[in-house]
C-alpha cells in the first residue's frame, strides 16, 4: 500500500506523466481524463483514497479481490490496461482545456490502433464527448470504433462525481464486463 504524499510532492507532481499500464491485445484498456495530483506524485493511476476505480473495477467482475493502485502493473496479467485521454497531472480537471482534450483523443486514437485492446473503456463521459467530438454521447457503449476496437464510456469514477453511486458504478463496470467477455469467446 503507498503512503500518502506530502504536500511537497503534491506540489511537484503538477504536469508530471504517469507511465500507461498497457500491453498488445489487452480486452479492456481502461481511459482515465487525466490524473491528479495525487496519482502524480506516487505514480500510479486512481491513486487518490476516495477514487472509486479500483472498488468499482472488483465489484464489476474484472479482478478477483480488491486490487490498490500500487497492483496497477498486475492488471496486465488480466488484459486490463490504464492510460489517460490527456497525459499531464493537474489539481482538476477543469484545469484542462478542449484542445488539449482534441489533442489527446488524437493520442489515444493512435495509441489504440497500435495496442488494439478489444475495448477502449473511457471513464468520464464529459472528457470522450470532447476529446472525439460527440456531444450527445451517453454513458456505455458507443457506435464509434477505431479500428477494431469498440468503446464504452463510463461513468467517472471519481469521488466528486456524486450522480453515481457505488452500486450503479459497480453495475456499469458490470455490463462492460459482460460485453468483454461476449467479445473474448467469439
Amino acid at each position: 500500500m503507498s503512503t500518502r504524499p506530502t504536500k511537497d510532492q503534491l506540489a511537484a507532481a503538477y504536469n508530471a506523466t504517469i507511465p500507461d499500464v498497457i500491453a498488445p491485445g489487452l480486452d479492456v484498456l481502461f481511459c482515465g481524463i487525466n490524473p491528479g495530483l495525487y496519482s502524480g506524485a506516487l505514480g500510479q493511476h486512481f491513486a487518490r483514497p476516495g477514487n472509486r476505480f479500483w472498488p468499482a473495477l472488483h465489484n464489476g467482475g474484472f479482478t478477483p479481490r480488491r486490487y490498490t493502485p500500487d497492483e496497477q502493473d498486475k492488471l496486465l496479467d488480466l488484459h486490463l490496461g490504464i492510460t489517460n485521454v490527456v497525459a499531464r497531472t493537474t489539481a482538476r480537471a477543469d484545469e484542462l482545456t478542449g484542445d488539449e482534450f482534441r489533442e489527446g483523443g488524437r493520442i489515444l486514437t493512435a495509441k489504440v490502433l497500435e495496442y488494439r485492446p478489444r475495448w477502449l473503456a473511457v471513464v468520464g463521459i464529459t472528457a470522450y464527448r470532447t476529446a472525439f467530438g460527440f456531444p450527445k454521447a451517453q454513458v456505455g457503449p458507443q457506435d464509434h470504433r477505431i479500428g477494431d476496437t469498440r468503446v464504452w464510456v463510463l461513468p467517472n469514477p471519481s469521488g466528486l462525481n456524486a450522480h453515481w453511486t457505488p452500486a450503479g458504478l459497480a453495475a456499469e463496470f458490470a455490463r462492460l464486463r459482460a460485453a468483454s467477455r461476449d467479445c473474448r469467446n467469439r
